[in-house]
């Protein structure tokens, strides 16, 4: 460690940070640690990556006091994977100091989170949702808490946390130091600074390059029902040597995967449900290249550096545009060019437009392949393959068969074409349909029109249904009782600790509103009989 690392931290912090091989500190390190050491309250801005875990969490560990085992530091982050990423890197400073470390998020039990509570925790970090239930069930004391974090307030605030983020402000003491690290900083954010810190110091790290000049990106306009057909379609005329595929929820990556693989092209999910030896074997396996194609969270990809992904892929868009540049910054790497692609519904269309406004670049359409570019891509690949077979000239035992088809009368051509239709059937899965839609000047889908249909195409019922994955609930309140999508938003995802960025189309008539929910979300979403407060009402969800 050099002294660039000294600080004034206590020994057995300096220790940790030994071990692990940390020779310097990141921008963001340098400038909040000196700070909130200092005792001020800090606002960081910085994005995803660049340390600021290790920013707050040293200087935190540095103040606690091991021999009094109550909650003294409290994190908030807006979901379960960083809660838990989160908290092991406080446990890994900290090893040296005795520092208990709690992670509570929604979805588990209570009992072990309350047991360990009883027993003494000295950092809890938890989502909003789930810590504020632990306070009103007067499970959780953080009436001693000196050292609060808010981690991704920009993310918290966006999934609908606000009230349940200020909710549990009002139960720590006033008198503390506060952290508040944000990849933005609107103007929510600095309401909520002003409101609750005291005359923070601001740290502001420059955003990194935004767009890569090795990385070609493109973006295909495609129906949500239809993603996973596109996808096939385009690596079967890709040269995709490595890819890596973002979907936003944990459940998302291990369908896809299990969707891709049954599909012929071997994938392997990476998300905050595996555990740390799991995570490292199938990371090996792709440095390696056992295994081309991964799909992952934004949060389970943390941390991931292989310089050899050829293929960057947005299966679903991200939820901010800062999150796209680091997506697509992991190809384009040690000098060599990458892929970005983008998969894009019409619905999506004013957030693509944010993330082309953010990078400053209008990112060209592609077209979805054809069957017929299909066809002709994968002819090439199979007269490439005989042609490295026809120079090694290793094939004495089949040519001794074709000679004795010869001999019973068959042309040397018929039997080389049926070779090679065999192989293509055995070696190719079949082309799936998939509707050809554009951006209507409203945002909405429409199909194009090729001959009165299009490929694929199929006569949609008048109804609007859900989109594919996702269940429809009933909310028995609407606009007459002043709901507002924010609400339903804020209700669901403050409550059940499922992402905000999960919830589908929000449609609020007058005396109920309908809410499209993925479907793995569907029980706990209806847990507790369906019951939510909205604007001090209790309302009921239902299945329709």
């Amino acid at each position: 460690m050099t002294d660039s690392w000294q600080f004034h931290l206590h020994p057995q912090l300096k220790r940790a940070i030994a071990e692990l091989g940390y020779e310097h500190p990141t921008p963001i390190q340098a400038e909040a640690i000196p700070k909130l050491l200092a005792g001020s309250d800090v606002i960081g801005q910085a994005q995803t990556g660049t340390g600021k875990t290790a920013a707050f969490a040293l200087p935190m560990l540095h103040s606690l006091q091991p021999e009094a085992r109550y909650v003294q530091a409290l994190v908030l982050t807006p979901t379960r994977e960083l809660a838990l990423q989160v908290a092991d890197a406080i446990s890994t400073y900290g090893r040296y100091r005795g520092i208990r470390v709690l992670p509570v998020y929604g979805g588990q039990p209570y009992g072990p989170q309350v047991r360990q509570l009883q027993q003494g925790v000295h950092v809890v970090v938890g989502t909003p949702g789930r810590l504020l239930d632990l306070i009103r069930r007067h499970i959780l004391d953080l009436h001693r808490v000196h050292f609060l974090v808010l981690d991704e307030a920009d993310e918290m605030l966006s999934m609908g946390f606000l009230e349940e983020v200020q909710a549990i402000l009002e139960e720590v003491p006033e008198k503390r130091q506060t952290a508040l690290f944000s990849a933005t900083v609107s103007a929510a954010i600095r309401r909520l600074a002003d409101t609750y810190m005291h005359n923070p110091e601001a740290v502001t790290i420059q955003h990194p390059q935004r767009t890569v000049a090795a990385i070609e990106q493109r973006y295909y306009l495609v129906d949500q029902r239809d993603k996973v057909a596109a996808l096939l379609r385009i690596f079967a005329v890709e040269n995709v040597e490595t890819a890596l595929i973002f979907a936003r929820t944990r459940a998302g990556t291990t369908a896809l995967a299990n969707e891709l693989t049954t599909k012929g092209i071997p994938a392997e999910a990476l998300n905050g449900d595996l555990s740390q030896s799991a995570r490292e074997r199938i990371l090996a396996r792709f440095q390696q290249r056992r295994n081309r194609v991964l799909v992952a969270t934004d949060i389970a990809a943390r941390g991931l550096d292989i310089d050899h992904i050829s293929h960057v892929i947005n299966f679903d868009l991200p939820q901010h545009p800062e999150a796209y540049v680091h997506r697509i910054g992991r190809t384009g790497r040690a000098g060599k060019t990458g892929v970005a692609i983008t998969l894009v519904t019409p619905r999506e269309r004013w957030q693509w437009r944010k993330v082309e406004s953010y990078i400053r670049a209008s990112i060209p359409q592609a077209t979805i392949p054809t069957e017929a570019e299909i066809q002709q891509q994968r002819d090439a690949r199979l007269v490439e393959r005989l042609l490295v077979w026809l120079k090694r000239g290793r094939y004495r035992h089949e040519k001794d068969l074709v000679e004795a088809l010869i001999a019973e009368g068959y042309a040397p051509e018929d039997i080389a074409a049926a070779a090679m239709k065999m192989l293509q059937r055995e070696n190719t899965p079949p082309v799936e349909p998939v509707r050809t839609v554009s951006f209507h000047r409203n945002g909405n889908r429409f199909p194009e029109r090729r001959g009165g249909r299009h490929e694929g195409y199929k006569k949609h019922p008048k109804r609007r249904g859900q989109e594919r994955g996702m269940v429809r609930l009933h909310l028995n309140a609407g606009r007459t009782h002043g709901i507002r999508p924010g609400d339903v938003v804020g209700a669901l995802a403050g409550h059940t600790d499922i992402p905000g960025s999960v919830i589908g189309a929000i449609r609020i008539q007058d005396n109920h509103t309908l809410v499209d929910i993925p479907e793995q979300f569907v029980e706990q979403v209806l847990a507790q009989n369906g019951q939510y407060q909205i604007r001090r009402r209790v309302v009921h969800l239902t299945r329709t």
